[in-house]
């Protein structure tokens, strides 16, 4: 499959991820039409119902997108707030340090002082940027010894890396600021998409929500029988690869045979043909079996937006939690995790590989097999297993095999 999807076609497309109980909200924006008009409008005025479908659809899409962004505006927060608080740990127990050693110096000037040098002024010393040169000012580094002039060298050192590490630290500040401004962004947007979805909602009547779960459940029909096309085309695909292999072991076997051995003499190498998988197809499979054992264990527990568990998912959460149940520590966001593998066609995707949706690739589900995936579809909604196709053909963005 090509990395990006054909242009979206008009008319009955979606946008967002079908499910019966948000289905019906794409009619609403139709009460809200009717809403802004001094009169009721005619029944030609009022939009299709797929149009409406499509409207609120978008929203959810939306919705996702901004869910990713927030994902990874928090994941960067968290890592910046990590790196400030180190930081400021570290330069805390520097400044200790340093006044300890002001503090020592300051016992050495107290000494020259006794030993006939001028009286030293011990806030200015405390003060001065520089030991070193209120020392040389104060005429007091020519009586020190050896090893009180190794301190002050020590203490300048120590004084330039406290500096340099309170800039660093103030421009962490700076950065983690921008970090979670851009967190508040990204939750507003979410939270902005899925109040206009819900207000859509509100408005809808019982004729309507009835009359578009009815297009719903077509659309879903669709989209199953696509997934049993695929399902067929994959197993034929299968049988072809396999074919050569069993008449190539068929001949070998017969070979063997009046050479006076048998096929089972012969131990059969990992990649080569014959009853025994590729090494790196065995450990991809047995991967992948732990990650689906967790995914469906998931199935029923709600979508909630910026969730990675175990109590609740969004898309990129359900995905990344299930692969580290197997082993493979996946990134956060859709968007990385599309770049954490390697890219396969439709045709030949495996279970365990991740079937991303969008150009903007707002949305990740985990295949199963047989056309079909489990996902954390969107709000009111709850982890399960659906068509690939829910959403058209033209929705898959690209497959990926993460391990």
């Amino acid at each position: 499959m090509a990395p990006h999807r054909k242009p979206r076609p008009t008319g009955r497309t979606r946008a967002g991820i079908r499910t019966p109980a948000l289905a019906t909200a794409a009619l609403t924006s139709v009460a809200l039409l009717s809403q802004t008009a001094t009169a009721a409008p005619s029944d030609d005025d009022r939009p299709s119902l797929e149009d409406v479908e499509k409207k609120v659809d978008d929203l959810y899409r939306q919705a996702g997108s901004a869910t990713e962004n927030y994902n990874a505006a928090k994941e960067r927060t968290t890592k910046q707030k990590k790196k400030v608080d180190t930081l400021l740990d570290d330069v805390a127990k520097r400044t200790e340090k340093l006044n300890e050693a002001r503090e020592e110096l300051g016992s050495f000037a107290a000494a020259q002082y006794r030993n006939g040098a001028s009286a030293p002024d011990q806030a200015s010393l405390l003060l001065a940027d520089n030991p070193q040169d209120y020392f040389d000012q104060n005429q007091l580094m020519d009586r020190m010894t050896d090893r009180q002039k190794q301190a002050v060298d020590a203490y300048v050192t120590e004084q330039a890396d406290a500096a340099e590490q309170r800039r660093t630290a103030s421009d962490s500040l700076e950065k983690l600021t921008e970090s979670q401004n851009a967190l508040k962004t990204s939750k507003a947007k979410v939270q902005a998409k899925l109040a206009e979805a819900r207000e859509l909602l509100s408005t809808l009547t019982a004729a309507e929500k009835a009359r578009l779960a009815a297009i719903e459940q077509r659309e879903q029909e669709e989209a199953d029988r696509k997934a049993e096309e695929l399902a067929r085309r994959q197993a034929a695909q299968q049988a072809s690869q396999e074919s050569p292999s069993t008449q190539e072991a068929q001949g070998t076997q017969e070979t063997q045979e009046t050479q006076g051995g048998t096929a089972a003499d012969t131990e059969t190498s990992p990649g080569t043909s014959g009853t025994t998988a590729p090494v790196e197809d065995s450990t991809y499979a047995t991967k992948a079996t732990k990650a689906l054992a967790f995914a469906r264990a998931q199935i029923g527990k709600p979508y909630v937006w910026g969730a990675t568990g175990p109590g609740s998912y969004d898309c990129s959460g359900l995905t990344q939690a299930a692969w580290k149940a197997a082993g493979v520590d996946l990134p956060r966001t859709t968007y990385d995790q599309v770049e954490a593998g390697t890219t396969v066609p439709l045709a030949d995707a495996r279970p365990g590989d991740l079937v991303f949706f969008y150009d903007n690739i707002g949305h990740v589900g985990i295949y199963i097999g047989n056309g079909m995936m489990i996902h954390a579809p969107k709000p009111g909604t709850y982890v399960r297993e659906e068509s690939i196709f829910y959403d058209g053909e033209s929705s898959i963005h690209s497959v990926v095999r993460p391990a």
